[in-house]
C-alpha cells in the first residue's frame, strides 16, 4: 500500500504560477527575463574562460571567483525552462520528480554560494592579515578540497528534507507560488505531518547560513584590525578596496535569501506579485550582478575582457 502511494505521489503533477494579472503581457516580460539569463550566463562564462585561460589569473582569489560563478549559474539554470515555458504558454504543469530534482539544485547551490563567499572571506583575511605566507597557505590542492567540502556540506544535508517529501500526499491544490519549485512552496501543499520538514529546513538554514555569515562577520573583523595598524591612508584603502567586490556580493546574496525566507514564513497571506518579485530577485540578481561587479572592480578581470574581445588590436600594439 505504501509503495502505491508513493508511485502515485512520484507521478503527481504540480502547476506553476505565472504573473497573476498579466497573462496578456507575459510574452513582452519575457523578453527583459531573457535578457537578464543571457547576461548573466554570458558573464559568468566569460569570468569562467578568462581565469581558465589567463595565467596571471591562476591565484587563489581568481579561483574562488570562478567558483562563485559556477554556482551562480548552477542557482540560475535550473529555472530558466520552467520560466520560460510558463511566460510562453507552453506548459504550466511539472512532473513531481522533475520538481523534486530543480528544488533540489536551487537549494545545493545556494548553500554553495554562502559557503564559497566564506572561502572569499577567508582569502580576503589571508591577504590581507598573512601576505607573505598567502601563496603557501591557499595552495592549489586546498582550494580544490574547499571547492569539494562547499559542495558536500551543501548537497548532503538537502536529501533528508527532499527525500521525505516523495511519502507525502498532496491533496490540496497543487497550484506552486513560483514559477520553479522551492521547498518551503511545495511542503505548504503536503496533507501530512511536515513538522519535522519545517523544523529541519530551519535549522539547516540557520546553521549552514548561519555559520557562513559569521565566518565572513569574523574575517572583517580581523582584517580591518589589520587595517587599521597600516599606517599610510593610502595603504588602508587600498586594502579595503580589495574587500569592496566581496562585500557587495555577499550583500546581493544575503538580502534577497533573507528577504524571501520572511515574506514565505511572516507574509503568506500578501499579494503573490511580492512572492514572485522576491523569488526572481533571489535566483537572478546574484548572476547577473555578480560578474558586473568583478568586472568592474577588478583590474585584472577588466584587462581579461579587453584582452577577450580586441586580440588583434592590443597584439599589434604590442608589435
Amino acid at each position: 500500500m505504501g509503495t502505491a502511494n508513493s508511485s502515485n505521489i512520484l507521478a503527481s503533477t504540480f502547476y506553476l504560477t505565472d504573473i497573476p494579472g498579466y497573462e496578456e503581457f507575459h510574452h513582452w516580460i519575457s523578453i527583459p527575463f531573457c535578457l537578464l539569463y543571457l547576461v548573466g550566463i554570458m558573464g559568468n562564462c566569460t569570468i569562467l574562460h578568462i581565469v581558465r585561460t589567463d595565467p596571471r589569473l591562476h591565484e587563489p582569489m581568481y579561483y574562488f571567483l570562478a567558483m562563485l560563478s559556477l554556482t551562480d549559474m548552477g542557482m540560475s539554470l535550473p529555472t530558466m525552462i520552467s520560466l520560460f515555458r510558463v511566460l510562453w504558454s507552453i506548459s504550466r504543469e511539472i512532473q513531481f520528480n522533475t520538481c523534486v530534482v530543480q528544488m533540489f539544485f536551487i537549494h545545493t547551490f545556494s548553500f554553495t554560494e554562502s559557503s564559497v563567499l566564506l572561502a572569499m572571506a577567508l582569502d580576503r583575511y589571508v591577504a590581507i592579515c598573512h601576505p607573505l605566507r598567502y601563496a603557501t597557505i591557499l595552495t592549489p590542492t586546498l582550494i580544490t578540497k574547499i571547492g569539494i567540502a562547499a559542495l558536500l556540506r551543501s548537497a548532503l544535508p538537502v536529501i533528508p528534507n527532499v527525500a521525505r517529501l516523495a511519502f507525502f500526499p498532496f491533496c490540496h491544490s497543487h497550484i506552486l507560488s513560483h514559477s520553479y519549485c522551492l521547498h518551503q512552496d511545495i511542503i505548504r501543499l503536503a496533507c501530512a505531518d511536515t513538522k519535522f520538514n519545517v523544523i529541519y529546513g530551519m535549522v539547516m538554514i540557520t546553521l549552514l547560513w548561519g555559520m557562513d555569515y559569521l565566518g565572513i562577520f569574523v574575517s572583517y573583523v580581523f582584517i580591518l584590525h589589520s587595517v587599521l595598524n597600516i599606517s599610510s591612508q593610502e595603504g588602508r584603502f587600498k586594502a579595503l578596496n580589495t574587500c569592496a567586490s566581496h562585500i557587495c556580493a555577499v550583500l546581493i546574496l544575503y538580502v534577497p535569501m533573507i528577504g524571501l525566507s520572511i515574506v514565505h514564513r511572516f507574509a503568506k497571506h500578501s499579494s503573490p506579485l511580492i512572492h514572485i518579485f522576491m523569488a526572481h530577485i533571489y535566483l537572478l540578481v546574484p548572476p547577473v550582478l555578480n560578474p558586473i561587479i568583478y568586472s568592474v572592480r577588478t583590474k585584472q578581470i577588466r584587462q581579461g575582457i579587453r584582452n577577450l574581445l580586441f586580440p588583434l588590436k592590443l597584439s599589434s600594439s604590442l608589435m
